[in-house]
């Protein structure tokens, strides 16, 4: 650290965290800010399983969750934007809640505008085939599922990585000063009122006994993505800070052919599907397609492995894979959902000798696991070679596979294909959301001069509405 006292820190580097730093620089904010992240540079962040064949785990942290611009630098990089006849919006979380919708509107268009003046591809997908968009909801209505078909704007994970650095040296030449390798260990609060937190380094992850160096803000703003949901969590808890019942999702990445993706490819790049199978009626939604993509591995804390996927500008597989995911609500006597979701993880991880298990659809319909002679023979290949063949219903409770499963079949009457026996399905797949936490309308939390925007504390989902919090919040603080 240069100094030991700041006017703002924010724990985080991830999109809300960069898009912050980027307006309140072009607002000619005066204050002295600090951005901290447990991950390196982008341009240090780089993933060994594309040399090894197999995840690593990377230590202290993995460098595809951490970093600067966190999980987007290498996610596939797709920017949601919206219909202007949308009256809401229907994905992306709660920032028009706060905001109103046609005021998050015109944030969408000027935090796009800063993705396209450093970079981004100036085309969008689904806006072209409005008639053929129509006819596939029609069909979709008709067996109880609802499709959202909204603009996007598609960066690919290599050009996303390219922008992300881009940025990043803007930021530094412009004197925003950042603190990587350095894990906020804890926050300094008194008398409900934010003082400054608690580091180390990364290295000393383990190390319970590592001395802490206190650095002081009137004003804190947490930040911290999925990744850091359960790091949030645990500080609410311990400095009694107001949240709301937080909400899970849980799933897998379904991979298939391309050729049965086609045309949701061709329309939209990415359908959104929404369906209430039975008998639970429990919300399932696909999120994250990536035609001709490639599923990919993440590890968060304590070696949680993940999965997820990416989608290239330049390189391309035969296969489309996307998210399945089941959102979980809990109440008492039980109210944990991250806990939930990382038990669901770590028996999945341990069946796959900590790795991530892929198993063939028709192979769960017939009760069995998938073998790897099975899975050599396989039509669809997986694009995740480290993949390991097993029997995923052996760790996702009855009632998330009923879901995922009726939901598969249901989706094979709008896309014919779509429940054939050969497609893939890997495990985990988790999207962890902090117990949301109570803000009000300048995101700010019960503890006074404590923020927070982004993912990790329920505001948003995805890199777009992610990017415009860190802007608005930009824009409140620049009037305190």
């Amino acid at each position: 650290m240069n100094k030991k006292k700041y006017d703002i820190i924010v724990v985080g580097m991830g999109p809300s965290s960069v898009f912050f730093a980027y307006e309140n620089l072009k607002l000619g904010s005066k204050k002295d800010v600090l951005l901290i992240d447990q991950g390196k540079r982008v341009e240090d962040r780089n993933c060994p399983i594309e040399k090894t064949g197999k995840c690593v785990k990377c230590k202290p942290f993995c460098n595809i969750t951490s970093g600067f611009s966190g999980a987007g630098a290498f996610s596939d990089g797709k920017l949601s934007l919206y219909n202007e006849e949308d009256e809401d919006f229907y994905v992306g979380g709660n920032l028009h809640k706060y905001l109103g919708v046609e005021e998050t509107k015109r944030l969408i268009d000027y935090t796009d505008q800063i993705y396209l003046d450093f970079g981004a591809d100036k085309h969008l997908e689904g806006i072209e085939y409005k008639e053929e968009v129509s006819k596939i909801k029609q069909k979709a209505k008709k067996q109880g599922i609802e499709l959202i078909s909204i603009p996007i704007r598609h960066l690919g994970t290599e050009k996303a990585h390219s922008l992300y650095k881009q940025i990043e040296e803007y930021l530094e030449k412009s004197g925003v000063e950042m603190s990587f390798g350095t894990i906020v260990d804890d926050l300094i609060i008194e008398n409900d009122k934010i003082k400054g937190v608690k580091i180390k380094p990364s290295r000393e992850v383990e190390n319970e006994e590592a001395e802490l160096e206190e650095v002081f803000a009137d004003k804190v703003v947490i930040a911290v993505g999925r990744k850091g949901a359960n790091w949030l969590s645990d500080i609410c808890n311990k400095h009694q800070i107001k949240t709301h019942p937080g909400v899970v999702d849980i799933g897998i990445r379904y991979e298939l052919p391309d050729k049965v993706m086609e045309k949701i490819n061709q329309y939209m790049y990415e359908g959104k599907f929404i369906g209430r199978p039975h008998p639970f009626k429990d919300k399932v939604r696909t999120f994250c397609q990536n035609p001709s993509g490639f599923v990919s591995s993440e590890v968060y804390d304590h070696d949680m492995a993940l999965v997820n996927g990416h989608s290239y500008k330049d390189k391309k597989s035969t296969n489309t894979n996307l998210a399945i995911l089941v959102s979980h609500n809990f109440n008492e006597p039980f109210n944990n959902p991250i806990l939930y979701g990382r038990n669901v993880a770590k028996n999945l991880n341990e069946l796959g000798n900590g790795n991530i298990v892929v198993q063939r659809l028709g192979d769960i319909f017939r009760g069995k696991r998938t073998w790897q002679e099975e899975l050599d023979r396989n039509t669809v290949v997986p694009t995740l070679k480290s993949a390991v063949p097993g029997d995923i219903t052996f760790a996702i409770g009855y009632r998330t596979m009923s879901d995922i499963l009726n939901f598969i079949q249901e989706m094979d009457k709008v896309v014919e294909g779509f429940a054939a026996p050969d497609n893939l399905l890997y495990g985990p797949e988790i999207k962890f959301y902090s117990n949301e936490l109570v803000l009000d309308n300048n995101f700010e939390s019960s503890v006074k001069g404590l923020y927070s925007i982004g993912d990790g504390c329920g505001m948003t989902r995805g890199l777009m509405m992610a990017s415009a919090s860190g802007v608005a919040m930009a824009r409140i603080l620049s009037e305190k």
